[in-house]
């Protein structure tokens, strides 16, 4: 009989447990908080105490509709890092209370990489593709840009990562700008639907090797922005839907970029997306375009599996549970992924 694996997430603003047995979901429980919209970005401190009034009630539902109870637990993962340091103590916290309280084993998991592995996630009512191995993914999220290559679910090579702004942070930035409501990446994909892609164009980084920028790209903006502005105080309002497809092009033109290269140079053609901006309309359909053309095998993930959430944290958990890892009491939550390589 497979492991009942416990998933706990808390790494930003959205709490979240998941049951899983082995590979099945059986629960995927996130309470999200909307307290940090009217200040266009998320709050540490208010996250850390949103965190603390959740963390219960959520575990409890997760535990309910996966028809289990704690005692039927055979290993709690949970989030170590990356992430905000305050709300990941509270859920490394719970997960050492409750892992005392019960005698369960303890698995930490790097966050990043448990967004990689929500590929692997089997659902009760449907079989989902999954990459085969070696398969390199796109892993896009608000704060993290990279190209990782997985060898297997405990084998990871970061090939390419950002040096400066990650894709989502360049998304929510450019839209803060224009007067957009935080968080801004999914309103530009709204937007873009509705403009004129070629309407604009904006400066693409040139960055040696497999790596990322989208610090110039921010910068580039905001002073086209403000030129523009300058000569028509109207202009963001009377162009707000084209620039917003011309941004969003000039994001995912990068981004694809610098993924078929790395994809040429390590001879793969699994190729799987990740993270939060793997929600993003546009980026999903020039991924199976793009492998249309080159002959990739693609792999997008639902849409509930790219927002942070611990169901990958479980899957990510289950495959080191298995490889016989244990956290001890003394672990602590680290911030910066450094910290966790």
């Amino acid at each position: 009989m497979e492991p009942i694996i416990l998933g706990i997430e808390s790494s930003c603003d959205d709490t979240s447990a998941a049951v899983l047995q082995g590979t099945k979901m059986l629960s995927n429980v996130i309470a999200s908080q909307a307290v940090h919209i009217k200040y266009g970005g998320v709050i540490p401190e208010l996250a850390s105490r949103a965190h603390q009034q959740n963390i219960v009630p959520v575990i409890d539902t997760a535990l309910r509709e996966a028809g289990v109870t704690a005692d039927d637990l055979d290993a709690i993962a949970f989030t170590r890092g990356p992430g905000l340091l305050g709300s990941l103590l509270v859920g490394v916290s719970f997960t050492k209370g409750l892992s005392l309280a019960k005698n369960i084993p303890m698995v930490e998991v790097n966050h990043l990489q448990g967004h990689i592995l929500s590929h692997l996630i089997d659902l009760p009512e449907e079989n989902l593709p999954h990459p085969k191995f070696p398969f390199l993914c796109l892993l896009v999220s608000g704060g993290h840009t990279q190209l990782v290559k997985v060898t297997s679910p405990l084998e990871f090579e970061i090939v390419g990562s950002t040096i400066d702004d990650a894709a989502g942070e360049a998304f929510d930035k450019c839209a803060k700008v224009m007067g957009l409501p935080y968080p801004g990446g999914p309103v530009i994909d709204r937007l873009a639907h509705e403009g004129d892609a070629e309407k604009f164009r904006f400066a693409k980084p040139s960055v040696d090797g497999f790596d990322y920028s989208f610090s110039g790209l921010k910068t580039s903006f905001l002073y086209f922005l403000r030129d523009r502005m300058e000569e028509n105080p109207n202009f963001i309002e009377e162009n707000k839907a084209d620039l917003c497809a011309s941004l969003q092009k000039t994001i995912i033109d990068i981004l694809i970029k610098k993924l078929v290269k790395a994809a040429k140079a390590l001879d793969i053609n699994e190729i799987a997306i990740a993270g939060g901006v793997s929600a993003n309309s546009g980026l999903r359909e020039a991924i199976v375009e793009e492998g249309r053309r080159r002959h990739w095998k693609t792999y997008l993930p639902p849409l509930k599996f790219t927002t942070d959430n611990a169901a990958m944290i479980a899957v990510a958990g289950y495959y080191r549970y298995l490889n016989g890892e244990e956290s001890d009491l003394g672990v602590a939550p680290v911030a910066r992924l450094e910290e966790l390589l």
